[in-house]
């Protein structure tokens, strides 16, 4: 099943991404043939990211969440939420 993961920063805390991002895609390219799409939110402006989508397959929402705590931006309290949510894929 997909889930659409959520997650979003907490206000002034792109250093934080920025120290992490090197684990984070290690982690990511980890889970590779799971990942449908991934990539970071925008700001307004769409130059600075502000949190994180990403459309998984996964067995089932406690895999989800098992792989949503395990993201070095979650380990190291980036996020100040995140949403997990079962996601039907239509088009293309």
């Amino acid at each position: 099943m997909l889930f659409a993961i959520t997650c979003i920063d907490k206000p002034n805390s792109l250093d934080l991404r920025m120290a992490n991002r090197p684990t984070h895609l290690d982690y990511l390219n980890s889970f590779l043939s799971k990942i449908t799409i991934a990539g970071p939110l925008l700001d307004d402006a769409g130059e600075k990211p502000v949190g994180s989508l990403l459309v998984m397959e996964f067995a089932d929402r406690n895999a989800a969440e098992s792989f949503a705590a395990g993201d070095p931006y979650a380990k190291a309290g980036l996020f100040q939420s995140v949403s997990i949510r079962p996601y039907r894929k239509v088009l293309p």
